[in-house]
């Protein structure tokens, strides 16, 4: 299985927009998001980064589909909802490096594509300069949640090895409709963040 990585800026991702929101969609319907999908919402969302000429998109593609992908934006240039946690604790915004997701197709995993997608995005950060901090966020669930897999392991520890800290008094509310709902409903997603050094 041959998995070459490639990496757009801005605008240049339009050519994978609409693979990009069907991957996050697939991806996003496992546990712990349950996530119904939105193609008005992914039209949004992923619009929004391609607009900012600082973001990044690492792809993973395996002949010419896309399997996995990961984005990044500096944090002024993101959606209110992901500043405004960062903006009342007294953050200096224009010094935070936002990531967005990492999504991998299962059969893709466990090959090192998430480190390549956390060192590009890190590295994009340092090029543009100016970035004192990186930060991502993930949903938070309790840990007897019915829904859980057999066998589910969190991303913790892979996180922490990385340089992450999770926080404990920094959270977003999103709202998405999950699998089986009827509506939207609001889910708390707590911000991970590391020192972003030279």
């Amino acid at each position: 299985m041959t998995v070459r990585t490639i990496t757009c800026t801005g605008e240049a991702v339009a050519p994978y927009l609409a693979d990009l929101a069907r991957l996050r969609t697939t991806v996003f319907r496992d546990y712990p998001y349950l996530y119904e999908g939105s193609a008005d919402y992914e039209n949004e969302y992923l619009t929004a980064y391609a607009r900012s000429p600082r973001s990044v998109f690492v792809l993973a593609l395996d002949g010419d589909a896309v399997v996995g992908a990961s984005t990044g934006i500096p944090l002024l240039d993101d959606q209110p909802a992901f500043q405004a946690p960062f903006r009342e604790k007294g953050f200096a915004l224009d010094e935070v490096f936002y990531f967005g997701e990492s999504v991998l197709l299962h059969g893709y995993r466990g090959q090192g594509l998430g480190h390549r997608f956390f060192d590009e995005r890190e590295a994009h950060a340092r090029r543009l300069g100016g970035f004192a901090l990186t930060a991502f966020c993930a949903v938070e669930r309790a840990e007897d949640d019915p829904r859980k897999p057999a066998g589910y392991r969190p991303n913790d520890a892979f996180w922490i090895k990385r340089g992450y800290r999770r926080q404990d008094d920094l959270f977003s509310t999103l709202e998405w409709k999950e699998l089986g709902d009827a509506a939207a409903s609001p889910h708390l997603l707590r911000f991970w963040l590391r020192p972003l050094e030279g």
